[in-house]
């Protein structure tokens, strides 16, 4: 069954056209994903179609009496009203329902009406509806129903306008990064809720789990065309690059014929006939498919990182608490070169505290934080960059000089690196405020790398990224030689690019466990249910992201397995660049010399990884 088609719409700001005759329909029982790079148009569309924006051309056309809910990045609440009153104050028809049944009930006289109301509560099991939004506002740890909106954090709203749309039960729900300001355990509790709930969706989001653990359909709007995948997140990936390849066959046949219609073009045929006339029409056609080309241009971070030097960070017994809130209590560790540590836990328990010990803006309460004098941190905040007034874009960059070295002794001009990172010309001389949320993220992102830094600390950085630019930032931190430890809700880039986590429990209790993330999944749930510390339990189901292997390593042998596997990665690259030396053919006897027993070296390295890596797999496997 169809319930919305949209139409031919268009929409673009001046001169810049975002997209144009997009149709396509949302039919009962899909769960579509909706995937573009930053400022392309993703937003005004899903905005379009939920009718909060209107189309410059086109329609949108809904199905009669369907019910419909939209979760905006920036939901509109009344700051007047409680947690409660909130739930209350919406305009759910279960509520309308047991509205009538208290009027029913205030006239006894009305047998018939009475009938009537009781039979509409539990045509929709309205009975319950005091224990299914007190449920769901827990799980999304909003327990103090009578705290004000106007007393909430940002994210405390959005999670207050998720459950609002969740109780109303709509047929077609939007969603617009609707993981974001989530914890761990609150984003699999909704992946497990939408699994069983019959909700017709239609969402952005970059968290590619979710995608790939809800979602039926992937539909991508690229270069202003839209494209649809039947099938999840996993599959979309595997299509998307066929149909990259068939367009290249294809662009390239149409240059073939374009030579050839262009050399009769030039011969200037003086019969006008019928079909010459067509011709001519039909090689403008060619002449427009010969000259497509594919913007995908990706961000490349090569900065330069300053030398790391033996000593690096020491936490010596380090305790924080606010009144009777612990956080820390006697924490210790001593970082090491090429640490990748990834932060988890529930939202309250301290995460964003401690980088801020780390990095000097809070102090502990006591003991001491050891700085090596050669780190430098890169510190990326939930805050984001700081706008100020009619600042361009170029400008930012400049603060940090006109030219920004680079690796091997080169260096880029301040253009040519916001080039890098996906900012055109154009877009350079546009002014911050302008720019949308991820493009904004993307330039905070560039402020941070290119000030050196050789420890990164990045808090959520996933956040407002689009799909593109996350999985070139993974790229970027598997290649990073220095230290880095990320705070995420984002389990797949937890699992791509993390080595170890800090595991923070709660009451001043972390837990350093050796693996990523569906690693401690996998753990927890392995776990005895006295055993458990966290209800763990309920985030099992269809958890395809689950990784059945390691289970049989013991806990060093799993981080062992995770640092052969980055340690061969970087080997590889090092022996192709000394084999690129020889090639070139540059190289003076003394020069060989040298760089052949540096080669010999790599290879032997290599091979003992190898044999290593091999003895561990087959212990996995048996």
């Amino acid at each position: 069954m169809n319930y919305v088609s949209v139409e031919n719409v268009a929409k673009s700001f001046g001169e810049r056209i975002l997209f144009k005759d997009i149709s396509f329909g949302i039919n009962e029982g899909q769960k579509i994903g909706f995937v573009a790079k930053n400022g392309t148009g993703k937003t005004s569309l899903l905005n379009i179609i939920a009718g909060d924006e209107d189309p410059d051309e086109g329609q949108v056309v809904y199905r009669k009496n369907l019910k419909v809910a939209f979760l905006p990045q920036e939901p509109n609440l009344d700051p007047n009203l409680t947690i409660e009153q909130t739930i209350f104050a919406s305009d759910n028809p279960i509520l309308k329902v047991i509205n009538n049944y208290e009027k029913a009930l205030q006239n006894p006289d009305d047998a018939e009406e009475y009938q009537k109301a009781f039979e509409q509560m539990d045509a929709i099991s309205a009975w319950d509806f005091e224990t299914q939004y007190k449920q769901i506002l827990f799980k999304l740890k909003l327990e103090d129903l009578n705290k004000k909106v106007s007393e909430l954090s940002g994210g405390q709203k959005k999670r207050l306008a998720l459950a609002n749309i969740l109780l109303s039960k709509p047929d077609l729900l939007y969603l617009d990064e609707p993981t974001n300001h989530l914890d761990l355990e609150m984003i699999e509790w909704l992946e497990e809720y939408f699994a069983k709930e019959n909700f017709t969706l239609f969402m952005v989001t970059h968290d590619r789990y979710f995608l790939e653990n809800v979602c039926n359909e992937i539909v991508e709007l690229e270069n202003g065309q839209l494209y649809s995948y039947k099938g999840n997140y996993a599959y979309y990936l595997s299509n998307k690059d066929s149909r990259v390849a068939n367009e290249q066959i294809a662009t390239d046949k149409a240059k073939q014929l374009y030579k050839k219609e262009l050399d009769w073009m030039r011969r200037q045929p003086k019969a006008r006939t019928t079909k010459s006339k067509s011709r001519i029409d039909d090689f403008f056609e060619i002449k427009e498919r010969a000259h497509q080309r594919r913007n995908d241009h990706e961000v490349q971070l090569e900065i330069n990182m300053a030398r790391l030097g033996s000593k690096i960070l020491e936490l010596h017994k380090i305790s924080k608490s606010f009144e009777d809130l612990v956080l820390l209590d006697k924490f210790e560790y001593v970082f090491k070169k090429g640490e990748r540590i990834g932060i988890i836990g529930k939202n309250g328990t301290g995460k964003s505290t401690f980088l801020n010990m780390i990095t000097g803006g809070v102090t502990p309460d006591n003991g001491k934080i050891v700085i090596g004098d050669t780190v430098k941190f890169g510190y990326y905040t939930q805050r984001g960059i700081t706008i100020k007034e009619g600042q361009k874009v170029i400008e930012v960059i400049r603060e940090f000089g006109d030219y920004i070295p680079l690796k091997k002794g080169r260096q880029i001009s301040a253009q040519q690196l916001l080039e890098r990172f996906l900012f055109d010309r154009k877009k350079q001389y546009d002014f911050v405020e302008k720019l949308s949320g991820g493009e904004r993220k993307r330039l905070y992102l560039c402020t941070v790398l290119i000030q050196n830094p050789n420890f990164l600390i990045l808090d959520e950085p996933t956040n407002d990224l689009d799909i593109v630019t996350l999985n070139v930032l993974e790229n970027f931190l598997l290649d990073f030689p220095g230290c880095l430890m990320v705070v995420s809700h984002d389990r797949y880039f937890m699992d791509k690019i993390v080595d170890h986590l800090f595991v923070f429990r709660g009451n001043g209790v972390i837990q350093d466990f050796p693996g990523n993330y569906s690693d401690y999944r996998i753990y927890e749930d392995s776990k005895e249910p006295k055993e458990k510390i966290s209800e763990s339990s309920e985030s099992k189901g269809k958890n395809t992201w689950k990784k059945e292997t390691k289970v049989a390593l013991s806990y060093n042998e799993q981080k062992e397995f995770n640092r052969i596997e980055r340690d061969l990665k970087k080997l590889e690259l090092q022996k192709k660049e000394i084999e690129t030396l020889f090639v070139d053919g540059d190289l003076d006897g003394d020069k060989i010399n040298e760089e052949s027993q540096k080669l010999q070296k790599i290879i032997d390295q290599i091979e003992e990884n190898e044999m290593r890596w091999l003895e561990l797999s087959e212990k996995m496997e048996g």
